[in-house]
């Protein structure tokens, strides 16, 4: 997903198409889900969160691959019912439905300061369409090549103010394009597993990647020096499936930076991004697999799931960290 705030390139569809091709109803109800929280002394605390949710009409039919901000109080989510919605998540409501795709759609890509997006698919195209246009795509661009050697692609996003590209793939490895003539710039050590995921922070200094794994082996987050060094910086581990998604959160949720993560053991976790430290843990119990994390405004996250469709979480600072679940469409 293209990072909130960075700039768009010119020429956007023609540089994704060739980099793809290169590499490859209004309700309430009770809801449970369980939270651990890491006090300043170093303990966890444990316990379980019932409270009244609110359940918006869903948006999709069936698993939600990826969510995506659009604007402050627009998402658009796609998934296995092959349909990319437009949603106002402050309101509960549909905007727009968008069909066009032969099958899954696994990736949105929101341009900044606009009404239009991207959305990828397992039919091998990617189709740009406009919220305020038709409901026709406005362009399509057919016939990738989005297995190479056996390899996808699994994320791509942009570096803020520079002509670069962040990929993540299924090689295990994380890669900095050159944009201007589609050459590798970088390429960060190999990790142990797939990395699923890639994110670079506004001020594009670091990026962020998450692994596949299982049973804790693998499934950790990385963050990445983007700056003349190139090294890891910190990891965070502390899930027990794959970590599906990671973003930064804005600065302005807290003193200090954090990260959030998302991961198919049905858990969010917020992390102190300079130490590594777990600072708060959200199950989200009946959801299945977590697969998209988006940051919807400055106090919420906006979280893609399987069985649940995208649920809304709310992000308190003001005095202990806190994250709940307040609706879900």
């Amino acid at each position: 997903m293209l990072l909130p705030g960075c700039q768009l390139k010119p020429a956007l569809p023609q540089v994704f198409h060739r980099l793809w091709a290169v590499m490859g109803k209004l309700q309430s109800k009770l809801r449970h889900s369980t939270y651990k929280y890491s006090r300043p002394d170093g303990l966890m605390e444990e316990g379980v969160q019932t409270k009244v949710s609110q359940e918006y009409s869903p948006a999709h039919v069936d698993a939600v691959s990826v969510v995506a901000t659009l604007s402050s109080d627009l998402c658009v989510s796609g998934g296995k019912d092959k349909t990319a919605v437009a949603y106002n998540w402050k309101t509960g409501h549909v905007v727009k439905r968008f069909r066009g795709h032969e099958r899954e759609i696994t990736k949105i890509a929101c341009i900044p300061k606009s009404n239009q997006f991207f959305s990828a698919s397992r039919d091998k195209s990617v189709l740009m369409w406009d919220l305020q246009g038709s409901s026709q795509p406005r362009q399509e661009l057919s016939g990738h090549a989005l297995v190479v050697t056996g390899l996808a692609v699994t994320h791509l996003c942009w570096v803020p103010r520079e002509p670069y590209v962040l990929q993540s793939s299924e090689d295990k490895t994380i890669r900095l394009w050159d944009s201007r003539g589609l050459q590798v710039a970088h390429v960060f050590p190999t990790k142990q597993h797939i990395q699923t995921h890639c994110e670079v922070s506004v001020d594009g200094y670091t990026c962020i990647s998450c692994s596949s794994g299982f049973g804790g082996e693998g499934c950790e987050a990385t963050l990445w020096d983007l700056r003349q060094t190139r090294d890891r910086i910190c990891e965070y581990k502390g899930h027990f499936q794959t970590v599906a998604s990671c973003v930064f959160l804005p600065k302005s949720m807290a003193l200090m930076p954090m990260i959030a993560t998302s991961a198919h053991d049905s858990t969010v976790k917020i992390w102190n991004q300079d130490t590594g430290a777990c600072l708060f843990t959200l199950s989200l119990d009946g959801s299945g697999p977590l697969t998209s994390l988006a940051v919807g405004d400055i106090t919420s996250l906006l979280c893609a799931s399987f069985y649940r469709g995208v649920h809304i979480l709310s992000v308190d600072c003001s005095q202990e960290l806190a994250l709940q679940e307040v609706a879900a469409f």
